[in-house]
């Protein structure tokens, strides 16, 4: 069984997906409870798969004072799970523990492989809606042939990242992540094997991306991220064509 590490932080407004109002017609407010819809799909594609639902949070002193409020991010995220998961007893929930993303990975992959002895171990960071049950059973598969196992996003980054062994974590998840990842299993001697690209949300640009995908999809009945599509549909997002190119739109314009 894989332990499915979510780095995960309360939907708060401005706090998460900061970029988004200012390059996307959705508010902050609206950004926030896209964060909190893709929150949703990853919990529940990892309680519906064969994997642990491990939810990395951090602590109310980790967050900027601007954002630090009187409940503390570990209710907040256990509340959403609640709402969320069939059995929300079945999943952990832990503090981050490092003063970089790459340290808490590091930290948290390595404590679970060589302490707790974790067959394996993957980290996802909740903005990558189609991360779904299928796709982290595929490569948890994966993950019996591969030591590493990178899920490509577009720009460099990874959507999923696995590992049967710890690698050298120091300034991986900084930058062209793939690409770290990779040399750094290599540099350690160990087989990576790749998921199929798939986008993250994080700007208004990767919501061109991600919006046709989920319309195309529901609309030829595939299965889409229940939540993330739900929002999608109730805030009229759509991507038309225009003499400039492709272009975001949405009914709150």
């Amino acid at each position: 069984m894989t332990v499915i590490v979510v780095l995960a932080f309360p939907p708060r407004q401005g706090l998460v997906l900061p970029a988004l109002p200012e390059t996307s017609p959705l508010s902050a407010a609206e950004a926030t409870e896209l964060y909190e819809a893709m929150l949703r799909d990853s919990f529940r594609a990892v309680e519906r798969s064969g994997g642990e639902l491990l939810v990395n949070y951090p602590e109310s002193d980790q967050l900027p004072a601007a954002y630090q409020t009187d409940t503390e991010p570990v209710a907040e995220l256990r509340a959403l799970a609640a709402e969320t998961l069939d059995d929300v007893s079945a999943a952990r929930f832990e503090p981050q523990v490092g003063s970089t993303v790459s340290a808490r990975v590091g930290n948290t992959a390595t404590h679970l492989l060589e302490v707790e002895e974790a067959n394996s171990v993957a980290i996802i960071r909740g903005n990558a809606p189609f991360l779904t049950r299928l796709a982290i059973d595929s490569a948890a598969m994966k993950l019996r042939t591969n030591e590493v196992v990178i899920g490509p996003a577009p720009e460099g980054e990874a959507y999923y990242a696995g590992f049967t062994e710890p690698i050298d974590f120091a300034e991986v998840f900084a930058g062209l992540e793939q690409q770290r990842l990779a040399d750094r299993a290599a540099d350690a001697g160990l087989t990576t094997g790749f998921l199929p690209l798939s986008p993250t949300v994080e700007t208004g640009d990767d919501l061109l991306t991600l919006v046709p995908m989920l319309r195309s999809r529901f609309r030829a009945e595939r299965i889409v991220p229940e939540y993330t599509a739900t929002f999608v549909h109730e805030y009229g997002l759509d991507v038309v064509d225009t003499d400039e190119g492709t272009r975001l739109v949405a009914d709150t314009e």
